[in-house]
């Protein structure tokens, strides 16, 4: 059995999976978060969202997955390409920086090397990432890598908030990193960029997100987009990334990563989407959240970015949204109406979408 590495050995391993900040925390139970989310669950603000929000207690006890946890050991890997995805000709739609690629898959690969390393000293180790048995921000913060911004993104400190979290749970005991300052006032100061970015207002008070009107959720939901927040949508398809692209330690510091611009996904062609079978969106998309695996959603995104962002006389737009506003899909009938609207106001003369 080999000994167990100590923490600047944790840091070297994770460096060479990839990971760019690693710190650990102590393995408690994260009693201001589980307030949090009963709270906001409570005054609706988790708009049906269920993940972590789904059991609080499970997510903010990290003992419920791993018994006799002592340490865990959070990573960050940053998902700022070393350039930006050109936009393509034709009809397209945004893509949360995010999802550009399967960066969790990368990060989950760095963390399995440090729960190896776990293991083979004797020790159990359980990796998770993007997973709602913990809340990853909470124990990113405890662990010092950063602050929660005024957005409710941890901001790694000297980087910025473009990044994925993780976290391995451990038996192995270790001194905890110091925790980063909780308050906005140390890390945000006065700025409110990302609060006067929000297309839809989302950002209720500091650090306080209304996932009803997020369109980070908005586009993940399941069923019909309300119709006031279907022209703030824009272009986007799938995710959000407005309060991130303003926030100024994001901007400056945020450049460290490794991908091309032609391995990203940053752009989705959305008559290809609105022209495929549900076997090839699963096949395509299917990495993304997809509320009960029902493509129709990506469907309804297409359609509101049609109405928002095609030219009105296209006659191949004009062509499918006919085809979608007499399907026998209620929620997409109606939105592929509201679409043809949209783009029978623009064509008008005087006129413009709403």
């Amino acid at each position: 059995m080999r000994k167990k590495p100590d923490a600047e050995e944790l840091q070297r391993i994770a460096g060479a999976g990839g990971i760019d900040r690693l710190g650990i925390a102590e393995a408690t139970i994260l009693r201001r978060t589980r307030g949090d989310l009963f709270a906001r669950r409570d005054a609706g603000l988790h708009a049906g969202m269920e993940f972590t929000y789904r059991n609080p207690v499970r997510s903010t006890d990290p003992a419920r997955t791993l018994p006799g946890v002592r340490s865990i050991i959070v990573g960050a890997r940053s998902y700022v390409p070393t350039a930006e995805p050109e936009r393509p000709e034709g009809i397209v739609a945004s893509v949360g920086r995010y999802s550009w690629t399967d960066h969790y898959a990368e990060l989950r690969a760095g963390l399995a090397l440090v729960a190896e390393a776990l293991r083979n000293a004797g020790e159990r180790a359980v990796v998770l990432s993007d997973d709602n048995a913990i809340v990853d921000r909470e124990v990113a913060h405890q662990a010092g890598l950063g602050w929660y911004g005024k957005n409710a993104n941890v901001l790694i400190h000297g980087a910025g908030s473009f990044f994925v979290l993780g976290c391995v749970l451990t038996t192995a005991l270790y001194e905890p990193s110091t925790p980063s300052p909780a308050g906005f006032a140390e890390g945000c100061g006065s700025c409110r960029r990302c609060i006067d970015a929000c297309p839809t207002g989302a950002i209720v008070s500091d650090g306080v997100i209304d996932a009803n009107r997020c369109l980070a959720w908005v586009l993940q939901r399941p069923g019909p987009v309300p119709v006031e927040l279907r022209a703030a949508i824009g272009d986007r398809i799938y995710g959000c990334d407005d309060c991130q692209t303003v926030c100024p330690p994001t901007v400056r510091l945020g450049h460290r990563q490794r991908h091309a611009a032609a391995d990203l996904e940053a752009w989705v062609d959305v008559m290809e989407l609105l022209a495929s079978s549900d076997d090839e969106l699963l096949a395509r998309h299917g990495r993304w959240y997809i509320a009960g695996r029902e493509p129709r959603w990506l469907r309804r995104n297409a359609l509101i970015v049609l109405g928002n962002t095609a030219p009105a006389t296209d006659t191949a737009v004009a062509a499918i949204l006919a085809k979608y506003s007499r399907g026998a899909d209620p929620i997409l009938a109606e939105t592929a109406r509201w679409a043809r609207q949209q783009l029978a106001r623009e064509h008008a003369p005087g006129g413009r979408r709403t």
